[in-house]
C-alpha cells in the first residue's frame, strides 16, 4: 500500500508565541463520503487563531499540540467525496470549514463537507475570498439571527475596523440600520466610505458618553477590555440587545442588563455555507467591499500572528498558500 501524498503545512507542537509555528510536511488528507477535498490558495488569518496558538481561543476543543491552525480558506475543489451533488472538481470555494473543531486551514489541502463551502464571490480573487469568511460569518449571524436587527434600528458596533467590525458595519446598513461605530480617528473616512453614519474616537472620549439610545450593540471587545460589555449598557434603550463577542458574558453582566430590561447574550460562529452564499452575492453587486491589509506566504504565518496581536490591523491579514 502505497503511502499517503504529502503537503506543506504550518504545526505548532506546544502553545506559546509566534516562534511556535513551523513549516512542517504532512499527509495529505482525502475526502470521506459528503466531503470534499479542497486545495488551498490564500488562508485567512484571525484573532482566535494567535489566542488558540497561546493556549486560549479554541485550544479547549483542539486539545494538546500539535496541530495546523486556521479556518478561513479559499481555493479550488480537487476532488469530492461520495455523496457530494453540490459541487465538483475545478469549482473555486470559500469556506469556514468544522469551526471551532480543527480544520488545518494553514495547508496546502483541507477536506470538509461540501455544504460548508460556497462557492467564492467571482469579482474578488482567492485571497480577499479568504479573508471573508469567519469574520463575516461572525457579523452576518450577530446581526441577523442573534440581534434580529431591523431597519431603523441604531447599531453601535465596537472595533468597527477590523476584520468582523468592517463586515458589520456593511451588513447593518444593507439591513437598513443607522451605524455607529468605535475607532481610532485615522479610520473614519474609511469607514464612512463603507457606509457608517456617525463615528466614535475610543481614545478621545469614553463612547458611553458620546452615544445615546442604541437598539442594538456588537461588541467587538469585550469586557476583558476596559469594561466595554458593561459600559455599553449605558448606551442602550429599553429593550435594547447586546451580543458580546471576544469573552462571552458574565452572570453578573445578564443580571444587571435583565434588571434593566435589556437582553445580552455571547456568541460564537457556525459554518454556514448559506450564508456564504448570501455573503458572496452582496459582495459580487458592489454592496459589501473587503479590506485586506496584507498578504504574506504561508511560510510567514509566525510574522502574520505577530502583527495581528498588535491589535491595529485594518480589515484582515491573509496567507498566501498556492500561486
Amino acid at each position: 500500500m502505497s503511502a499517503s501524498p504529502s503537503m506543506r503545512a504550518i504545526s505548532q507542537d506546544a502553545f506559546g508565541g509566534p516562534e511556535v509555528l513551523r513549516p512542517v510536511e504532512v499527509p495529505r488528507p482525502e475526502p470521506l463520503p459528503t466531503e470534499v477535498l479542497v486545495r488551498v490558495v490564500a488562508a485567512g488569518v484571525n484573532p482566535v487563531d494567535h489566542k488558540t496558538r497561546e493556549g486560549g481561543g479554541m485550544a479547549g476543543v483542539l486539545g494538546e499540540p500539535p496541530f495546523v491552525l486556521g479556518w478561513d480558506v479559499s481555493g479550488v475543489v480537487e476532488a469530492t467525496g461520495f455523496g457530494v451533488h453540490t459541487l465538483e472538481p475545478g469549482d473555486e470555494v470559500y469556506g469556514m470549514p468544522w469551526f471551532p473543531r480543527a480544520a488545518g486551514g494553514y495547508a496546502e489541502y483541507v477536506t470538509a463537507p461540501s455544504r460548508q463551502f460556497a462557492r467564492k464571490p467571482r469579482s474578488i480573487g482567492h485571497e480577499e475570498a479568504a479573508a471573508v469568511p469567519l469574520a463575516a460569518l461572525t457579523a452576518w449571524q450577530i446581526l441577523t439571527d442573534s440581534a434580529g436587527v431591523r431597519s431603523g434600528e441604531r447599531v453601535l458596533i465596537h472595533a468597527a475596523a477590523g476584520g468582523v467590525g468592517h463586515f458589520a458595519v456593511q451588513f447593518a446598513k444593507h439591513l437598513g440600520a443607522h451605524v455607529i461605530g468605535t475607532a481610532r480617528a485615522a479610520k473614519h473616512d474609511w469607514l464612512r466610505g463603507l457606509g457608517a453614519d456617525e463615528l466614535v474616537d475610543y481614545t478621545a472620549v469614553r463612547f458611553e458618553d458620546a452615544v445615546r439610545d442604541v437598539d442594538v450593540v456588537v461588541d467587538l471587545i469585550g469586557d476583558g477590555v476596559d469594561d466595554t460589555s458593561t459600559r455599553s449598557l449605558e448606551t442602550l434603550r429599553p429593550g435594547g440587545r447586546l451580543v458580546a463577542v471576544p469573552s462571552g458574558v458574565s452572570p453578573e453582566l445578564i443580571e444587571r442588563a435583565a434588571a434593566r430590561g435589556f437582553r445580552v447574550s455571547p456568541y460564537l460562529v457556525e459554518p454556514d455555507g448559506p450564508a456564504l452564499t448570501r455573503i458572496a452575492e452582496l459582495i459580487d453587486a458592489g454592496e459589501v467591499a473587503v479590506e485586506v491589509e496584507d498578504v504574506l506566504p504561508l511560510e510567514e504565518a509566525a510574522e502574520a500572528h505577530r502583527r495581528l496581536a498588535e491589535g491595529r490591523t485594518r480589515g484582515k491579514l491573509v496567507l498566501r498558500v498556492a500561486d
